[in-house]
């Protein structure tokens, strides 16, 4: 099974993460096919916009692949790790098209960072978000620290990640961490419909909002790349590695 299900209709593009089997985890092969995907999408005119979801109904997307990145062992490659993964969503987050997060499910750790990269998010009644890198003794590093802050404001923010909150899909809403909720079954359908209700302009005008919508905030890519630093420290750390072995081999 490829990694990505790519399916186009007019000026929508669903792109589906197949990996359910480790509840569609972010591993390279992932992040080699995204990268590719963007390629296309940014060179190609006729796109307004693009929507993502999960296979199955029980995870979105469950972070990174604890179980492929684990054989990752200094600050440097993991830095280097983060800033590929962060370069991908800096890169989803400036596309000339509309983009849609459908958040069919469990959306833990580098899910929720995933997502908050997308420009609006439509979750199932079921949805669940776990702020979970804490559990691994690892901060957000693919600019999740500073897209959360911006989403529901420092405190908040800093207390979920400091409890590793796990959240429903109504206080996320309260929180307006997503914009919408759907029944489980129209979540796919309802994405699509919303994917056609703001794309009736083209690129040119959909670009630019978006770079508008940016323009204040230059600053925060300097956030958003410093959480590198810290990301790279902590995963080197021994604690880090010891909750990730024990994760694994309670998983096995």
């Amino acid at each position: 099974m490829k990694p990505l299900k790519i399916e186009q209709n007019e000026h929508k593009i669903t792109v589906t993460i197949q990996r359910p089997e480790a509840m569609n985890a972010i591993n390279f092969d992932v992040m080699e096919q995204l990268e590719l995907l963007l390629d296309r999408i940014e060179e190609e005119e006729t796109i307004r916009a693009l929507i993502l979801t999960g296979a199955g109904e029980e995870a979105f997307v469950s972070g990174g692949d604890l179980k492929e990145f684990h054989g990752i062992k200094l600050a440097e490659d993991a830095k280097k790790m983060g800033r590929r993964m962060g370069t991908i969503l800096k890169r989803i987050e400036k596309l000339p098209c509309w983009t849609i997060a459908a958040i069919n499910g469990a959306a833990y750790g580098g899910g929720w960072e995933m997502m908050l990269a997308f420009d609006f998010r439509i979750a199932s009644k079921h949805a669940t978000f776990s702020f979970s890198q804490g559990k691994f003794y690892l901060p957000p590093g693919w600019g999740g620290l500073t897209r959360l802050v911006e989403k529901v404001g420092r405190s908040t923010a800093l207390r979920w990640l400091a409890e590793t909150a796990k959240i429903d899909a109504d206080t996320a809403l309260s929180h307006k961490l997503i914009d919408k909720i759907s029944e489980s079954s129209h979540l796919d359908e309802e994405a699509v419909s919303w994917a056609g209700q703001i794309s009736k302009n083209n690129r040119a005008f959909i670009k630019v909002l978006k770079q508008g919508a940016l323009a204040f905030s230059k600053s925060r890519w300097k956030a958003i790349e410093a959480e590198l630093k810290p990301f790279g420290k902590f995963w080197e750390d021994e604690q880090h590695e010891q909750r990730v072995e024990k994760f694994l081999k309670r998983k096995e």
